[in-house]
């Protein structure tokens, strides 16, 4: 079962020990030096806060976790909406916060639910303790999306199945890699092959995991930081939408 640690106003703990009913454990902390602690001591696979909980003499602490534990996903939740609530985010965003969800829309408690459902795994976490901080720059759907990858890698296997799980087609999928100026997630063979001379069989065999991961930074996110700082996986945009619409926005 996954632990997700919170930092929430009492009358928000209830919905969200609903929310992880039979697919994580909440774990509510008083204060963020309580967060520090439990991750330090225990297993921890997410951290949720409160824009509404979030004082502004808290936020060195919350910039010292996301420095000290990258590989924890840590989103900010949004239950209303007012000045205060936009003055947090921005305090938060200047931490490192890059993920945030606004339950006050619909699918917002979904989505909650799906960005912190899966655990991380040590090889995850290890995989996404060298990647988040080259993905610094990178919009928070490009962010998610690599994190995803990361922790479900050993259960889907093909892009087909990863779009199935994204709710998209693959065609999709694939068409935001390409108009996006990216490597297509089904090349990683063709880039070992033509950079390494090697099959990616024999690159498991060969190489050490930190060495692997290594290369797989080095070979598809280093070279295309600049473009994936323009990424958005998970963003319909006009050529998603069919030929008509695209023709109708560049002619208006």
């Amino acid at each position: 079962m996954v632990t997700v640690c919170t930092v929430l106003p009492p009358t928000e703990r209830p919905r969200v020990d609903a929310v992880g009913d039979g697919c994580f454990a909440t774990l509510h902390a008083d204060s963020f030096r309580d967060v520090l602690r439990a991750a330090r001591t225990r297993r921890v696979d997410a951290l949720v806060i409160s824009v509404h909980r979030c004082r502004g003499d808290e936020l060195p602490v919350v910039a010292r976790f996301v420095r000290e534990f990258p590989a924890i996903p840590t989103v900010a939740l949004v239950s209303r909406h007012d000045g205060a609530a936009t003055e947090a985010l921005l305090r938060l965003g200047a931490t490192g916060v890059r993920t945030a969800v606004d339950c006050t829309e619909p699918g917002g408690w979904r989505r909650l639910r799906e960005l912190i459902a899966h655990p991380a795994s040590p090889v995850a976490a290890r995989i996404l303790g060298r990647l988040v901080p080259a993905l610094e720059g990178a919009p928070d759907d490009a962010r998610i999306f690599f994190e995803v990858l990361a922790r479900l890698a050993p259960v889907l296997t093909t892009v087909r199945r990863l779009a199935r799980h994204l709710q998209m087609r693959p065609s999709t999928l694939m068409s935001r890699f390409y108009r996006g100026g990216l490597p297509s997630p089904k090349s990683f063979g063709r880039h070992l092959r033509a950079m390494l001379g090697v099959t990616a069989g024999e690159f498991r065999r060969r190489f050490p995991f930190d060495v692997s991961l290594e290369r797989y930074v080095d070979l598809l996110v280093t070279p295309y930081r600049e473009a994936l700082r323009a990424f958005h996986p998970f963003n319909a945009g006009m050529w998603d939408q069919g030929t008509h619409a695209a023709r109708a926005s560049w002619a208006g």
